[in-house]
C-alpha cells in the first residue's frame, strides 16, 4: 500500500504534527524529509532503501553520492543532506564524557528492561567524549554471540580512541560468567593490536550493574 492509500491521519507528516517526531520510524522520518517518492516507488519504499545500510552509512554519503540514487533529485538531496548535518552538529554539542562505569551504565540503562541479551559498544574520542553508541549483537535469554572484529568495526570507522562495551543479563543477576571474562580479555588483546583501548566491560542486570574491571556490584540509579 502506497502513502496515498494510507488514511491521512496515519501518514508520517500528520502523525508527527499530532504526536511528535519520536513516534515515527526511521523510514517515516526520512519520508517526511523527502516528501514524495517516484513512479513505481513510494516515498516510504525509497526511504527504506536509503536506510538499508544504516544511519551511520547514510550520514557519511556526500550530496554527489546521493544524487546517484534513483529518485533523488537536487531538492531531495539538499534537504536530506542539511538534516543529516544538523544531526551531526547537535551530536557534537551534546557529547557526554565517560569517566567511570556509572557514566557508561547511564548511557545504556535501558538494557535492564530487555528480555534478550544485547551487546553494545560505546565509542569514545581522545578526550573520553562519546562519539556514538551502537547495538552490535542480540541473542537469547542467557547468551549472545560476540565477534571481536564486529566490535571494532565501528570504532575504526569513527576513529575512536577507546571503547566501553556493555551487555545485559535478562536473568537480573549481572555477575559476570567465565565467558564474559574471557570475552573481555579477547577484546582487550584485539584493542591493543589496533591501538583502541577497551576501558571497561559493564554488565547490566535488573537493579544492579557490574564493572568487570572494578569487579564490584553497584545499584542502578
Amino acid at each position: 500500500m502506497g502513502l496515498k492509500d494510507t488514511p491521512k491521519s496515519e501518514r508520517p507528516r500528520e502523525r508527527l504534527i499530532k504526536h511528535g517526531a519520536q513516534v515515527l520510524s526511521d523510514a517515516e522520518l526520512v519520508a517526511v524529509l523527502l516528501g514524495t517518492g517516484t513512479q513505481g516507488q513510494s516515498v516510504l519504499e525509497l526511504s527504506r532503501e536509503l536506510l538499508k545500510p544504516g544511519w551511520s552509512v547514510l550520514s557519511r554519503r556526500t550530496p554527489g553520492e546521493l544524487m546517484q540514487v534513483k529518485g533523488l533529485g537536487a531538492a531531495k538531496v539538499t534537504t536530506l543532506a542539511a538534516a543529516l548535518e544538523v544531526g551531526h552538529r547537535v551530536e557534537r554539542e551534546s557529547l557526554i564524557s565517560v569517566v567511570s562505569p556509572h557514566d557508561a551504565v547511564r548511557l545504556v540503562s535501558d538494557l535492564r528492561d530487555r528480555d534478550q541479551e544485547e551487546f553494545r559498544v560505546i565509542l569514545l574520542n581522545t578526550k573520553g567524549l562519546v562519539l556514538g553508541i551502537e547495538t552490535l549483537f542480540r541473542g537469547g535469554v542467557d547468551r549472545v554471540e560476540v565477534f571481536p572484529r564486529e566490535v571494532f568495526r565501528p570504532a575504526v570507522a569513527r576513529s575512536a580512541a577507546s571503547i566501553v562495551v556493555a551487555h545485559n543479563h535478562p536473568s537480573g543477576d549481572p555477575r559476570p560468567s567465565r565467558q564474559d571474562r574471557e570475552l573481555t580479555r579477547r577484546l582487550e588483546d584485539c584493542g591493543e593490536l589496533l591501538g583502541i583501548a577497551v576501558l571497561d566491560h559493564v554488565i547490566v542486570g535488573r537493579s544492579r550493574h557490574v564493572s568487570i574491571h572494578q569487579g564490584q556490584l553497584t545499584e542502578l540509579s
